[in-house]
């Protein structure tokens, strides 16, 4: 796929960077002039995907890195959040809503339910020991400039 403009960052797990990853997504999504909703809804959805990063992919490790990837074709976001963690064992199941692995730490399992509602469409891939990688695709709406 050709695309018009991307870019790759490396940041470590660590809860501090998740409002970085917003942001460096944001400003990159901000070329194409998105509505106030939809920078909203991107934010929303690369916060989860990075959340489950910090909190899931790395359990029981050292911190490891997440590799986010985005790109753009015609007014087509392609938003790619990749670890080397844990993996998931039942993909499926993890996308229940109220879902969680870590019930005695109270999360609600409500990150994929709040991806799949700010995007377009969302695909999990994910092979236990070698890590998880979510594509978040959003198509923004045609602005008139006025």
């Amino acid at each position: 796929m050709n695309y018009d403009n991307y870019f790759k960052l490396t940041i470590p797990a660590l809860s501090r960077n998740e409002g970085f990853a917003r942001a460096a997504v944001s400003a990159f999504a901000a070329q194409l002039d998105p509505t106030v909703e939809e920078l909203s809804d991107i934010k929303s959805a690369v916060s989860e995907a990075v959340t489950n990063c910090v909190v899931h992919a790395y359990r029981n490790m050292a911190v490891g890195q997440i590799y986010i990837t985005m790109s753009i074709t015609d007014r087509t976001l392609y938003i790619k959040i990749k670890d080397k963690g844990c993996g998931i064992e039942d993909i499926k199941r993890a996308m229940e809503p109220l879902y969680t692995s870590k019930p005695e730490e109270e999360r609600a399992g409500l990150g994929f339910a709040v991806m799949e509602s700010c995007s377009d469409k969302v695909r999990v891939r994910s092979t236990p020991g070698k890590g998880t990688t979510v594509t978040l695709i959003t198509t923004l709406s045609k602005r008139e400039l006025k």
